[in-house]
């Protein structure tokens, strides 16, 4: 048995929890957050508090199993107290600037790098501009899009410049020596 699985969800209060056949609806004061479960998880409500359980022990079902409570427990957190991503941006003239619903990332290419927010994904920029944070209530489209930004420049590991997490540690290798 599946030990993530096993664990019931406390749904916090001012959640809402609302199972329509295969559609799990979630909404809370930061809003509202859909998904379909999969064949051969049953979901079961009683007060506060959710249970995932398996029809079987196929494999695909105990696969689904550890991943269905833990989608569904992201989704009761993002809609209550949200998901924050924090970034850096590393390197001499690196910045990033939040204009409207786009994000312009100057990162040592020719010309500025723009990305376009998605729809419940917000972005803040601190006044260095090399301190990004990004605020969503879904955590899958949070680390992707976040995934994404670091693609534009990922860290060097020679140098340690480029865009990284900020809990990320980079291995800085050391460069070549010249010999004689």
């Amino acid at each position: 048995m599946s030990r993530v699985g096993r664990k019931p969800i406390d749904i916090p209060s001012g959640v809402v929890v609302k199972i329509d056949g295969a559609n799990v609806a979630v909404t809370g004061p930061k809003g509202k957050l859909n998904w379909r479960r999969p064949e051969g998880v049953t979901l079961t409500l009683s007060g506060s508090t959710l249970t995932v359980e398996r029809q079987s022990d196929s494999k695909d079902h105990r696969s689904l199993h550890g991943l269905t409570r833990t989608l569904i427990s992201n989704m009761c957190t993002g809609v209550s107290a949200g998901f924050v991503r924090n970034m850096e941006l590393v390197g001499v003239g690196y910045r990033a600037q939040v204009k409207g619903d786009k994000i312009e990332f100057a990162v040592g290419y020719s010309h500025p790098v723009e990305m376009t927010l998605p729809t419940g994904v917000t972005a803040e920029v601190d006044k260095k501009q090399t301190k990004l944070v990004l605020m969503g209530i879904d955590k899958e489209l949070l680390g992707q899009f976040a995934a994404d930004i670091r693609s534009i420049r990922p860290p060097d590991a020679y140098k340690g410049k480029g865009i990284r997490y900020a809990e990320e540690v980079i291995k800085v290798k050391p460069g070549k020596t010249g010999t004689k």
